[in-house]
């Protein structure tokens, strides 16, 4: 890639950051942008516009065949190169669209829930309890902070969720004695970091620069914070980041495995499961689709399909006395 191209990436990576996108955003958008300069045989961007995007776009779709939330990745960072980097107007986008699946989630009895936990131990094991009984995402318990677990509420503030929105979810009444327990270990090692020269926490948007001292205050620190301390990628600092969410991800297939339950179950089957069981014990979709903060009910709607009863309650003929 010339030299050119390398320091056009590096701008992309400046306004990333200074519009506050995260790392993986960021990681992704540069990596998608480099593809479409080597696709267009180390084109500058400047000199290509909406048909080399279509051409592109339709090459994964078509030759690669991807999946449409792949393909809508690599749209979303070339139109952040093109608007907010190259400040250069497009024609229409219009590419041969990888095919959207229509699958319906994959969901667990309460049993197999019960067997998954019972088969995972500590850290793990809280989390996994986490996702199924608030209906977090996985990345929403890894990034969770100290200040937003409401005990006398019962209930856990998200902040930043999908589509950058805040919103409320209950607190487990079975969680808290083993939260406030986890949480005692975790502020002891919270102090050990401070005696250090430590203790200062990852601050997000420009809070670092607002309020210089919060960095260090418990309320800030990561609920599941990391085992060891690491070089923060962007600004060189040394500090304790998050747990990383691959040690959850393969607890949980481990407990999979141990249980022999056949289902593709993964993390983030513990939120359709938390969804769908709400809806079988009478729940109300719009409380539920507050409660997993989807922007439109019909998202929702989908977890009516997977309910033992059926959407509407239907009972098989098969059945008729």
């Amino acid at each position: 890639m010339s030299d050119q191209s390398s320091k056009l990436l590096d701008q992309v990576r400046d306004v990333l950051r200074l519009k506050h996108y995260a790392i993986r955003t960021e990681d992704a958008y540069v990596d998608w942008i480099r593809r479409f300069i080597l696709f267009h045989n180390k084109r500058h961007p400047a000199e290509m516009g909406a048909a080399e995007i279509n051409a592109f776009l339709t090459h994964l779709a078509v030759k690669e065949n991807v999946a449409a939330s792949t393909q809508n990745q690599a749209l979303a960072a070339l139109l952040f190169l093109y608007r907010e980097v190259l400040h250069q107007d497009l024609g229409p986008i219009e590419p041969v669209h990888a095919q959207k699946p229509q699958h319906l989630p994959v969901v667990l009895t309460r049993e197999e829930v019960r067997l998954i936990l019972a088969n995972m131990t500590g850290i793990h094991q809280l989390m996994a309890k986490l996702l199924y009984g608030t209906g977090m995402r996985l990345m929403e318990c890894v990034r969770l902070r100290v200040k937003d677990i409401d005990f006398a509420r019962r209930e856990i503030l998200i902040r930043d969720g999908k589509g950058e929105k805040d919103r409320v979810t209950m607190l487990p009444e079975s969680l808290i004695a083993p939260l406030q327990e986890h949480l005692q270990q975790v502020k002891a090692l919270h102090e050990r970091d401070l005696a250090a020269g430590y203790g200062a926490v990852y601050m997000p948007y420009a809070l670092e620069r607002k309020y210089p001292n919060a960095a260090k205050e418990w309320g800030w620190q990561y609920v599941f914070p990391a085992a060891n301390l690491s070089v923060d990628p962007r600004s060189g600092v040394t500090r304790r980041h998050h747990i990383d969410e691959s040690g959850l991800q393969k607890a949980v297939r481990a407990a999979v495995q141990k249980t022999g339950i056949a289902k593709p179950a993964s993390c983030h089957t513990f939120r359709h499961s938390f969804a769908t069981h709400l809806l079988e014990s009478g729940q109300d979709i719009r409380t539920v689709q507050e409660l997993l903060g989807h922007k439109d009910v019909k998202t929702t709607m989908i977890y009516t399909h997977v309910l033992n009863r059926g959407p509407f309650g239907v009972r098989s003929p098969l059945d008729f006395p």
